[in-house]
């Protein structure tokens, strides 16, 4: 499994805004767009960024603790 994979990532429609917003909330607090599917591309690219400054600085990650209701329940 890729580090990315431990981090729960989804896009919803925001009314308010009226935009998607992408969130990824273990590690970064959200990116927005028009398109969910491109939206969704850049917001791995972002989390994996994230991914790489944590590990190219020597710092251990957060603990993935969003997890998909699947696995809650």
């Amino acid at each position: 499994m890729k580090t990315i994979d431990r981090y729960h990532k989804w896009i919803e429609w925001s009314q308010e805004d009226r935009v998607y917003i992408g969130k990824c909330p273990d590690l970064i607090t959200g990116t927005h767009g028009d398109d969910p599917i491109e939206l969704y591309g850049e917001l791995c690219e972002v989390v994996e960024g994230v991914i790489q400054h944590f590990e190219a600085e020597g710092k251990t990650l957060p603990p993935s603790r969003t997890r998909p209701m699947q696995e809650v329940s």
